[in-house]
């Protein structure tokens, strides 16, 4: 079993953030295992040679069974992930911004709180992956699988990167200090220019998108630091006091800081005694 991150070979590391390799064997799957999941400022593409995994969104409730493979759009809205199968493993592939826009041409906002299946925008090729991840037991394998894939992928892109890209890196790691105004300016343009590009390329406004960014940021260092109470978190986050960091939470999370944090401590990977990489 494993829960585990790698860095992408360096040629690739300008389109690709890294991987989320998760591999887990359960001995009884009379109840899924639930993973909560408030939204992330991600855009993936996942692969799952082994199980699958089931969406239950909340409000209103649905519950969707992804495919073998597929491309995730920005959600905005708290999920429940739930784990089908004795055996389960998921390949996550995390994308710099705005790489996933330039390889489909998909405007993101089309796939906000949604995903698409891969094999419906690749076909042949990405069938190809799927059945060869599947014959494979070894996990560095499976990693040069999908990355001659992507080495393809990124070699044909036809549309070229914008400062906004980088700009919206920028607002992932510090998303306590924006300016919609002063972003735009420093990628040439207008404010409202700004926003389309921006939910053109990204799915949503840049404002949703740095509040998103924001809480990911505060549960990522109690994720890490669990003696760190939440009111020096939510300062050190940018917000003005603990009520404003539970008001995002609620938004996002559908409950209060410490529910959550109870809700994510019963997730697949702590009950094998491991933690999220992806936090650490």
């Amino acid at each position: 079993m494993i829960c585990q991150d790698f860095l992408p070979s360096p040629p690739l590391r300008h389109f690709i953030k890294g991987y989320h390799l998760r591999h887990f064997r359960f001995a009884d799957v009379a109840s899924p295992p639930l993973k909560p999941y408030a939204p992330r400022p991600d855009q993936q593409m996942a692969f799952y040679p082994r199980g699958r995994e089931l969406v239950e969104h909340i409000a209103p409730y649905k519950l969707i069974q992804r495919p073998r493979s597929m491309i995730t759009g920005q959600y905005t809205e708290r999920t429940n992930r739930l784990l089908t199968g004795q055996d389960f493993l998921v390949l996550l592939v995390d994308f710099q911004p705005g790489v996933l826009y330039r390889i489909t041409g998909i405007p993101f906002y089309e796939l906000t709180n949604t995903f698409i299946d891969a094999e419906a925008v690749f076909g042949r090729e990405i069938r190809l992956v799927n059945e060869r991840l599947a014959s494979s037991d070894d996990y560095p394998e499976m990693i040069n699988i999908v990355e001659r894939f992507l080495t393809g992928l990124v070699g044909g892109i036809k549309r070229n990167s914008h400062p906004l890209d980088s700009i919206t890196s920028l607002l992932i790691e510090r998303p306590e200090k924006t300016s919609i105004i002063q972003l735009a300016e420093a990628t040439c343009l207008c404010p409202r220019q700004f926003e389309r590009l921006f939910n053109k390329r990204m799915g949503v406004a840049p404002k949703l998108f740095s509040r998103i960014a924001r809480l990911h940021n505060a549960y990522r260092i109690k994720y890490t630091r669990p003696t760190l109470d939440w009111l020096s978190i939510a300062l050190a986050c940018g917000y003005h006091d603990y009520q404003h960091l539970a008001k995002d939470f609620q938004r996002f999370a559908g409950t209060t800081p410490n529910n959550y944090a109870r809700e994510d401590g019963m997730a697949p990977e702590r009950l094998f005694g491991m933690s999220d990489s992806s936090y650490t």
